[in-house]
C-alpha cells in the first residue's frame, strides 16, 4: 500500500515517568477525558508507571485513549529480575510501550542494541513501538546531530521488515525537561531526515510512518511545531501531567 502524508493522523502521547500513583493516575485520566473534546482529531495515548497501568486501564474506559508503557524487556520469561515482558504489558491491556527513551540509555544503559531486541520481542507480542532517537547538546553543537540519529535507527531496526506497528520520537535530549526547544526549522529538518532514511530502507510505506517530537514540548509551542509537514505529534514529558496543557496540545493536533 502506498501511504499520502495527509492520511498520517497525529499521534498525542503523554509519557508519565516516575509520577503519579494509582489514585492520581485516575484523576488524572478523568481529567483529560472530560476536558479532551473526544480525541477525534489524534490518537491519544499515556504511559503510566507500571503499578498504575491497571488503574489507568480502569479509568480509561471506553474513552479511547491508548495505554502505553514506559519500557518491555526484550525476553519473555526467565531470571530478569524486575523486568516485564511484552506479552505481560498485552495482558495487562497496553497496546504500546516507548523503547529507547534517552534516559533509559543515558542512566540504565539501554543502548541500541537492547533498542533492537525489545522492538522485535514487542512487535512480535502485538505491541506499537515508540521508539526514541535523539542527540545531546555535544553532538548538536559539533554537527553530529545527523550521524547520531542515522547510527541510532541503523541499529534498531535491524532486521524489522515492516513499519505497520513502527512510531518513531525524536526527542532532542538536550531539550528534554530543560525548558530548551527546537526551533520548529530544527524539528522539521531531523524529521525529514528520518523519514527519509526510512524511505530509503521501507520504500514507500515510511509515507505513513509517524514522527513524532519529544523535546519539551506544550501548548505554547505545539501548533508550530505540529504545523510541520513531517512532525506528525508528541512525546509529552511535563505537559502530560496537567490535564489543561495535555489536551490543549491535543487540540491544537487537529
Amino acid at each position: 500500500m502506498v501511504y499520502n502524508p495527509v492520511m498520517r493522523k497525529k499521534y498525542i502521547a503523554g509519557n508519565w515517568k516516575l509520577n503519579n500513583n494509582q489514585k492520581q493516575t485516575s484523576e488524572l485520566i478523568a481529567k483529560i477525558i472530560a476536558q479532551g473534546g473526544g480525541f477525534k482529531n489524534a490518537d491519544v495515548a499515556v504511559a503510566p508507571p507500571f503499578t498504575s497501568i491497571h488503574a489507568a486501564k480502569q479509568a480509561i474506559g471506553s474513552s479511547g485513549i491508548i495505554l502505553c508503557a514506559q519500557n518491555v524487556h526484550f525476553e519473555e520469561k526467565g531470571a530478569f529480575t524486575g523486568e516485564i515482558a511484552p506479552s505481560m504489558l498485552a495482558e495487562a491491556a497496553c497496546t504500546a510501550v516507548i523503547i529507547g527513551h534517552s534516559e533509559r540509555r543515558q542512566y540504565f544503559g539501554e543502548t541500541d542494541e537492547t533498542v533492537n531486541k525489545k522492538i522485535h520481542a514487542s512487535i512480535k507480542a502485538g505491541l506499537t513501538a515508540i521508539v526514541c532517537v535523539g542527540e545531546t547538546l555535544q553532538e548538536r553543537e559539533g554537527g553530529k546531530t545527523n550521524d547520531v540519529i542515522h547510527t541510532q535507527l541503523s541499529g534498531a531496526f535491524k532486521d524489522v521488515s515492516d513499519l505497520s506497528k513502527i512510531i518513531i520520537a525524536y526527542e532532542p535530549v538536550w531539550a528534554i525537561g530543560t525548558g530548551k526547544n527546537a526551533t520548529t526549522q530544527q524539528a522539521q529538518d531531523v524529521h525529514a531526515f528520518i523519514r527519509g532514511l526510512a524511505r530509503q530502507k521501507y520504500g514507500a510505506s515510511a509515507d505513513g510512518l509517524r514522527i513524532l517530537y519529544g523535546g519539551s514540548m506544550k501548548p505554547s509551542n505545539a501548533a508550530e511545531l505540529l504545523a510541520c509537514p513531517d512532525v506528525d505529534g508528541g512525546l509529552i514529558g511535563g505537559a502530560s501531567l496537567i490535564a489543561e496543557d495535555f489536551c490543549a496540545i491535543i487540540r491544537l493536533s487537529s
